[in-house]
C-alpha cells in the first residue's frame, strides 16, 4: 500500500570467515599428511586406496600413515642394497638383476618376498661343490714343509 521498508523485506547478508572471536585471521598453508609425518611415500593416497579396497568399512586415522612408513621403510631398505651391486660395477642405474640379487641375497628379504618373481631378474649363481676344480694338496703341503 505504502511506499514503506517494512522489516521483514529486509535482509541482511553478514559474511564471517567462520572463525569465531578470531576474525578474518589468514588461514595457515594447508600441509599434506605425507609432510606432516615426514615421508615421501603418499598418506593421502594410501588412505584412498584402502578405502577402495574393501578392507574394512572404517578406515582410521593412522592406518594409512603407518603403511606409508612402513612401505617406505621397505623400499628404502631394498634400494639401498640393490644400490651397492651397480656402484662395484661402476655403473650408475638399478636394473632388475640388481634387485633380484639383492633380495635373494638377503635372508629376511628373501622370507619376505620368497614367492614373488622379478621379471629379467635372472637366478643366484650357484655352483655345487663337487663341480669346483679341486684345489692341488701338493702346493699346499710345500708351503707348510718350508
Amino acid at each position: 500500500m505504502g511506499s514503506g521498508v517494512y522489516a521483514n523485506e529486509i535482509s541482511i547478508l553478514i559474511v564471517t570467515s567462520g572463525r569465531g572471536k578470531q576474525g578474518g585471521k589468514a588461514r595457515t598453508k594447508a600441509k599434506c599428511r605425507s609432510s606432516r609425518a615426514d615421508l615421501q611415500f603418499p598418506v593421502g593416497r594410501v588412505h584412498h586406496l584402502l578405502c577402495k579396497g574393501n578392507y574394512m568399512e572404517r578406515i582410521g586415522a593412522g592406518a594409512p600413515i603407518y603403511l606409508a612408513a612402513v612401505l617406505e621403510y621397505l623400499t628404502a631398505e631394498v634400494l639401498e642394497l640393490a644400490g651397492n651391486a651397480p656402484r662395484d660395477n661402476k655403473k650408475m642405474r638399478i636394473i632388475p638383476r640388481h634387485l633380484q640379487l639383492a633380495i635373494r641375497n638377503d635372508e629376511e628379504l628373501n622370507k619376505l618376498l620368497g614367492g614373488v618373481t622379478i621379471a629379467q631378474g635372472g637366478v643366484l649363481p650357484n655352483i655345487q661343490a663337487v663341480l669346483l676344480p679341486k684345489k692341488t694338496e701338493s702346493h699346499h703341503h710345500k708351503v707348510q714343509c718350508k
